[in-house]
């Protein structure tokens, strides 16, 4: 079983900045993609960006020049810089992550959520 435990969301004003935190626990062989997902009130989740364990980036068009991903493989652990935050970006902020618990094997698990919130 693995566990991603989402920190550093909050309540911030239009403009302001956030850096969300996803550390992965668990029995781990290795870790191939990792990214951050979000979900506002009555909308379907979407994708915000992406990191591979070789540190390629995708990022939504949205979130493009605002938001940065980053990853530190030794601790298992994604980061999300957020600035320049909108209204719009109120959401439910979800990690991802593809774990391989063995050589044969691999399984995309789930954070529990995180929530930002930009007031305007």
């Amino acid at each position: 079983q693995v566990q991603l435990v989402e920190s550093g969301g909050g309540l911030v004003q239009a403009g302001g900045s956030l850096r969300l935190s996803c550390a992965a626990s668990g029995t781990i062989f290795s870790i191939n993609t990792m990214g951050w997902y979000r979900q506002a009130p009555g909308k379907q989740r979407e994708l915000v960006a992406t990191i591979t364990s070789g540190g390629s980036t995708e990022y939504a068009d949205s979130m493009k020049g605002r938001f940065t991903i980053s990853r530190d493989g030794a601790k298992n652990t994604i980061y999300l810089q957020m600035n320049s935050l909108k209204p719009e970006d109120t959401a439910v902020y979800y990690c991802n992550a593809k774990i391989s618990p063995s050589r044969f094997s691999s399984y995309f698990a789930w954070g529990q959520g995180t929530q930002v919130t930009v007031s305007s």
